[in-house]
């Protein structure tokens, strides 16, 4: 189904209105499936040069580098050259004893202080020498793991350990196992023309003062990067499924599961291995912000729809890129929905399976078994229907969870009832007993 009509002007408006409320340009685009079916930028990218944005200007994207740091580290565990939970140390000389695992520094949770010292008060970055020689100095501002706490520290570590274990310099491992096999040839780390003039918007007078180029030398996997928006279209869509030969679907699936909530009694946001979780009135969307001075961006994607946009603008102020993005995308999900699948008869299942399809009851509670896809499902009776079903794989002696509700327990037929999970199943409903 294509596109409906109603889609593009509701964009467009969006966009047109966040704009006028004094932005010098703003550029955003939508992907769905793979696809950018929408994109498009208004405003000026430089007023120097009297030069309009394009969809093809290239802004920062600061702290959206994070991602691409994430994936990383996600790529050299599945190298077998780490493991999520050793200490920094281990990989990292120079780094005191006792240092935060690998892991939570992903999340956010090392208690490292936020900043690689006061590079935002002298306006020069540290080298990673600078950093390493400083580590003594650094303060853990809260335990590890107590709560979340944003650090920049933690990712200049992060692209350190990404530097020592590939035997390559951070950015160029990058360029060769994420930019260039994804194509993302408008993803630099110096900005390439065009590209857009960063501002500060004054809040009163509504002039602009030009903001200067920072560049962040050997921290750069905290927030270097420059891109366009129909890159991070293509790299929201990676961030939503992975790619052979870049990083299994599987590996962006545990980057997605939340490691910590920012705020335990808001369940709004929380952050998973590199990615930012925002959860949207049940709608969890993936990604990260960036802000650089002079830059504000975004980029999100709900990985179920596949749907997500990203959002960039040159000025440093009142541009809410994430909010934007989300609006964007959700506009998208609720104007154009997934097609419907068309059912088809399934092929005959095995004689074994075929016994255990239908009602079983434990605990008191009903749940339904069947066929589907080629693979032994099971559904617990008046979930509700977003929650996905307990599916299946056949292993020695029985079956074993690969998705879903009791994932990675087994299943074993035992006469004429079923153990799963270390609880007996019957066809009927019976007391809760222990007995035979």
């Amino acid at each position: 189904m294509s596109a409906p009509d109603t889609l593009a002007p509701a964009l467009e408006r969006v966009l047109r209105a966040r704009q006028a409320e004094r932005l010098p340009s703003v550029a955003a685009a939508v992907v769905r499936g793979g696809e950018v079916v929408w994109a498009a930028a208004v405003g000026t990218a430089s007023y120097e040069d009297e030069r309009d944005a394009t969809p093809e200007t290239q802004y920062r994207i600061g702290s959206i580098t994070k991602t691409f740091t994430g994936t990383a580290v996600m790529q050299l565990r599945d190298a077998g050259m780490l493991d999520l939970d050793d200490r920094l140390e281990e990989h990292v000389v120079g780094v005191p004893a006792g240092s935060p695992t690998i892991r939570r520094l992903l999340a956010h949770l090392s208690g490292f202080q936020r900043e690689p010292g006061e590079m935002w008060v002298s306006g020069e970055a540290p080298t990673i020498e600078d950093v390493l020689a400083a580590m003594d100095t650094y303060e853990l501002v809260l335990p590890a793991a107590r709560a979340h706490h944003y650090s920049n520290l933690a990712y200049a570590l992060l692209g350190e350990l990404v530097a020592r274990r590939s035997g390559k310099p951070y950015t160029q491992y990058v360029d060769d196992r994420m930019l260039q096999p994804l194509g993302l040839a408008r993803t630099t780390w110096e900005p390439q023309e065009p590209y857009a003039q960063g501002y500060l918007v004054d809040e009163y007078a509504g002039t602009v003062q030009r903001e200067p180029h920072t560049d962040l030398r050997g921290v750069a996997a905290m927030g270097q990067l420059w891109s366009t928006i129909g890159d991070l279209c293509t790299w929201a869509s990676f961030l939503a499924g992975g790619r052979d030969g870049v990083l299994d679907a599987s590996t962006l699936e545990e980057m997605w599961f939340p490691q910590v909530l920012v705020n335990p009694d808001r369940w709004e946001r929380g952050w998973g291995l590199g990615l930012e979780l925002l959860n949207r009135e049940g709608r969890i969307f993936g990604g990260h912000g960036g802000a650089m001075p002079g830059h504000l961006a975004g980029v999100y994607v709900h990985r179920e729809s596949g749907v997500g946009a990203a959002v960039l603008t040159n000025s440093g102020t009142r541009a809410q890129p994430t909010e934007f993005a989300l609006e964007l995308a959700t506009i998208t999900l609720e104007q154009w929905p997934a097609d419907t699948e068309r059912w088809r008869p399934e092929s005959e299942p095995p004689a074994e399976v075929r016994m255990l399809l239908g009602r079983w009851w434990s605990e008191g509670n009903e749940f339904v078994f069947t066929w589907e896809k080629g693979r032994l499902n099971a559904r617990a009776v008046g979930a509700p229907s977003w929650m996905q079903p307990s599916v299946f794989e056949a292993v020695d002696g029985g079956y074993r969870v690969a998705t879903g509700r009791e994932r990675g327990e087994r299943l074993r037929v035992d006469g004429d009832r079923l153990i799963w999970a270390g609880y007996v199943f019957t066809r009927t409903q019976q007391p809760f007993a222990t007995d035979g």
